[in-house]
């Protein structure tokens, strides 16, 4: 049937990036709308994100928003309407959008729940041109407050919450409940308290009708305590209600076929694959390589797994292997990198930094790529792998698992494999994966038919869009 959606969140494409949850935000308003659900994304107005929408017209306002005058300006982008939050006290600042050099910023509780306010005001009385919600889909701990309010100012919309990543929870001082706007009885077991304090992103899971993850195993390991970093009770006692939905990834964006950056292939004509391999070598300074040239494009932290890379490589690049490596992150981690690159000369490149031409150039050129982190909700890197005929070489955790099929003698004899996938996440079973890999590369005709089942797999939103879209339906009903 359809129907009105607000989404709010801190990030979308192509509007303001941090990471994977921007492209999801930016994605699923365009797979929606082929559904029938029209979806309005409600995000911070950070310096320049009013200028990229173009016309932009004032649709709410407030004197006093969290300590200042704020409105929200209606403009669009080319695949959704987008309701910017101007509040400049709260986010015409330098810096990302939740930190600067010195650090994350110590308001952020406020701004986000600025953020959050302003989505269940638009709920309550709707945009003053007569668009209203049916819905209210937040987005991780920044959206989190956004059921609370729906709750306690008893606005009678329903709300679902998606996790994105539970790592990062919003958690403040109980001190600043009022600062919040949250009355007295909202700090509590079933409400928005957390070990004393107060919780975003618990507050969010407590009182949303629906939650979402952003895959079905990482839905699962939410309720246990190795993944779940204290909230797993809370999941499992709503596991009624909670729901994994497989992220997907831009599939025109990410098309080897008509990727500007790149010289084009596809399953059926893989030598451009070949050109793309020699011009990333040379790009990278990199000697010719006789095995795998393996690629790694990821925040370089320990979620990541990228501690393993230094002791699971040395077998690999001394081989024959080869490593190119886009990504920033951790000072450790940074250095870990510049390390393995003083180690292998002309085997290992690295560049500091995020360059998004320069990924597709990775993905086009790259034999396999590594992603051996200790927990993934959804993971896009394993997804732009598969789609390139990247061979994906991933830990047996969330989306990793529900996305890339495991080489081993039964897959392959049923001719299903995709890529590697190993276990537990250990610089031991890395080497181990990458053994595997070096085996298979080995194979040419074994891999060339791997890289095209791979770039066969089903990445794009459709699926995932209908089942938020039933989501919708029953909570509306409801």
């Amino acid at each position: 049937m359809g129907g009105r959606v607000l989404s709010v969140a801190s990030e979308a494409v192509p509007l303001i990036k941090t990471g994977g949850l921007a492209d999801v935000v930016g994605a699923l308003p365009g797979a929606l709308a082929q559904l029938g659900w029209q979806t309005r994304v409600l995000l911070p107005a950070y310096p320049g994100v009013l200028a990229k929408l173009g016309a932009a017209r004032e649709v709410w306002a407030a004197p006093e928003l969290f300590g200042g005058p704020g409105r929200v300006m209606l403009g669009s982008t080319a695949e959704f309407e987008v309701l910017a939050l101007d509040a400049p006290h709260l986010f015409a600042r330098a810096g990302g959008p939740y930190s600067d050099t010195a650090g994350d910023f110590g308001d952020n509780p406020e701004r986000f729940a600025a953020l959050c306010w302003v989505g269940a005001e638009l709920a309550r009385s709707g945009d003053g041109e007569g668009w209203r919600p049916d819905i209210v889909h937040a987005h991780d701990w920044q959206g989190g407050l956004a059921p609370a309010y729906l709750r306690y100012r008893k606005i009678d919309v329903p709300s679902l919450i998606t996790v994105h990543n539970i790592a990062f929870q919003g958690v403040t001082g109980a001190d600043r409940l009022a600062s919040l706007q949250l009355p007295p009885e909202a700090f509590g077991p079933d409400g928005v308290e957390y070990w004393g304090n107060i919780s975003a992103l618990k507050a969010g899971l407590m009182c949303a009708d629906s939650i979402t993850t952003v895959s079905p195993r990482y839905a699962d390991e939410l309720m246990r305590p190795e993944f779940g970093l204290g909230l797993e009770g809370m999941i499992a006692a709503r596991a009624g209600v909670v729901h994994g939905i497989l992220n997907g990834i831009d599939t025109t964006l990410w098309n080897p076929a008509a990727d500007a950056a790149i010289v084009p292939f596809s399953g059926r004509a893989l030598a451009g694959k070949g050109e793309n391999r020699a011009r990333l070598l040379a790009e990278f300074e990199l000697a010719a390589v006789a095995g795998p040239l393996a690629i790694v494009v990821s925040r370089l932290t320990d979620q990541k797994g990228i501690d393993l890379l230094p002791e699971a490589l040395g077998e690999f690049l001394g081989g024959g292997g080869g490593l190119c490596v886009l990504g920033t992150g951790d000072a450790w981690a940074e250095e870990a990198m510049r390390a393995l690159m003083a180690r292998f000369p002309g085997r290992v490149g690295v560049r500091l930094g995020y360059d998004e031409g320069l990924s597709h150039r990775m993905f086009a050129g790259g034999d396999a790529v590594l992603v051996p982190s200790r927990f993934e909700p959804c993971g896009l890197t394993q997804m732009m792998g598969l789609r390139y005929g990247t061979v994906p070489v991933v830990s047996a955790v969330g989306g990793l698992a529900d996305t890339v099929i495991g080489a081993t003698p039964a897959s392959l004899a049923a001719k299903a494999a995709t890529g590697v996938v190993f276990h537990p996440v250990d610089a031991l079973a890395l080497r181990q994966a990458l053994r595997r890999l070096v085996a298979l590369y080995a194979d040419r005709a074994a891999w060339a038919a791997l890289q095209r089942r791979a770039m066969k797999a089903n990445l794009g939103w459709d699926a995932s869009a209908a089942r938020y879209a039933a989501l919708y339906e029953g909570l509306r009903r409801g």
